[in-house]
């Protein structure tokens, strides 16, 4: 069996399940960041969805590609090279 790409990780599983474990605060803490708010102000929007305004979804959406391109990318040290 071949060994799959460079120096990685010895348990593939646990790296990966921490990565996405981990993704949830990652996506809070950008979209904080990227709409000014605060944690609290998060958790408040998540409960009152019809307060985001037009730009503040381009903003989530934006960041919710970010996050998931982010953790793509982090994956492909997993993957085999394509031919």
């Amino acid at each position: 069996m071949k060994r799959i790409i460079g120096a990685v990780p010895d348990n593939m599983l646990k790296d990966i399940h921490l990565k996405l474990t981990a993704l949830p605060n990652l996506f809070r803490d950008k979209v904080g960041e990227e709409c000014s708010w605060s944690t609290p102000t998060f958790y408040r929007e998540l409960r009152h969805v019809t307060t985001i305004s037009n730009a503040e979804r381009e903003k989530i959406m934006d960041v919710l590609d970010e996050v998931f391109n982010e953790v793509w990318d982090y994956c492909g040290r997993y993957r085999r090279p394509r031919r």
